[in-house]
């Protein structure tokens, strides 16, 4: 048996002994799954509203080609502290959708190349970031919390910082 075998093999247990557990602990699984069902569909329905909002934004910040002139204004001063500016695009727009960051590492990708120094960069943004702004105004906002104190600052200080370590690190271990 391989390992692919086994991961196809994973879920079915998983629900086979969850099944096993509700039904010792005599709870009819079926009601429990239609209620578990019927409070699923309401938040996916209270979050839909935030969702066509962060598609909204999306849109117009990469429709309105703001992020190219930013892009070239910013150029000299990343090219003099050697962090190459077309990974910018993604630094920038990783923290907000994790969709349109991918696309813009499928482009770079394309561009340069899988193997090549961005590419290796764009890769482990993509891998080591989180959609923090996303995240944070779809969930905060689905459940009702209005003051997100820290966690925006925290998120994306985390965010800059892995951005950082990801072109350290690339730099270190594939661009000698």
């Amino acid at each position: 048996m391989n390992l692919s075998n086994i991961g196809n093999l994973f879920i079915p247990i998983v629900v086979f002994t969850i099944v096993i557990i509700a039904i010792i602990k005599k709870v009819n699984v079926y009601d429990e799954f239609v209620e578990g069902a019927k409070e699923g569909l309401g938040m996916g329905i209270s979050i839909f509203p935030y969702l066509i909002g962060m598609i909204f934004g999306i849109n117009i910040l990469l429709k309105s080609e703001i992020l190219n002139h930013l892009f070239i204004f910013l150029k000299p001063i990343f090219d003099f502290i050697k962090i190459p500016v077309e990974v910018l695009p993604m630094a920038i727009i990783r923290p907000i959708s994790g969709n349109a960051s991918f696309a813009v590492m499928i482009d770079i990708i394309k561009n340069y190349g899988v193997d090549s120094y961005l590419g290796r960069i764009v890769s482990v943004m993509q891998g080591a970031t989180d959609t923090t702004i996303y995240v944070i105004s779809l969930y905060f906002g689905s459940i009702g919390i209005k003051n997100i104190r820290y966690a925006l600052k925290a998120g994306l200080f985390a965010d800059f910082i892995t951005l950082i370590m990801s072109i350290v690190l690339v730099s270190i271990f594939f661009h000698g």
